[in-house]
């Protein structure tokens, strides 16, 4: 079964994307856009403190006042960051994604980062497994396979005449 390190190492990059708390929301926004990501993680010092989404941004627009040339990322992230370990098996982290509504899981091992899965990297690698399940399981549950079994060619459907019946 895939974990949260297997499905890093599928996606286009799994290197964290950061920027400083104290940085600009429309910087942030430049930085995602930049490296074609939906979200961006925010760094105090050496920690990181926090994750800003687009989802954010879009929220943060409609509150009365709100200036992203203006606003520093760090007020307006979301601080309830959840990681897990390298080795969660992906039903788990279906499980955590869906009861505890969040679209954000970070990955880590040894107390390091390594990375950060979103809902739909874990989406579209589960959704690739069972593809490849299924196209198994029709290969295996194809005609061809029937076909090629060695009884075919003795029995006759015509006839009702078989292997039984030449052994007596």
């Amino acid at each position: 079964m895939k974990t949260a390190a297997d499905i890093l190492r599928e996606k286009r990059t799994s290197r964290l994307v950061e920027i400083p708390h104290d940085d600009t929301i429309m910087e942030a926004a430049a930085r995602m856009a930049g490296e074609r990501v939906g979200s961006i993680l925010v760094r105090r010092d050496d920690q990181i403190v926090g994750i800003w989404t687009e989802r954010d941004f879009l929220h943060n627009m409609l509150e009365p006042g709100f200036d992203p040339h203006r606003a520093a990322v760090g007020d307006y992230m979301q601080t309830a960051l959840v990681a897990v370990s390298a080795d969660t098996p992906v039903y788990r982290l279906e499980e955590m994604f869906l009861g505890l509504f969040i679209r954000h899981l970070l990955v880590k091992a040894n107390e390091t980062y390594l990375g950060l899965l979103s809902i739909g990297d874990v989406l579209r690698s589960s959704l690739l497994e069972k593809d490849r399940e299924i196209r198994e399981l029709n290969r295996i549950a194809s005609w061809e396979y029937y076909e090629n079994w060695a009884w075919h060619h003795k029995y006759e459907p015509k006839t009702g005449r078989g292997h039984r019946d030449e052994e007596e």
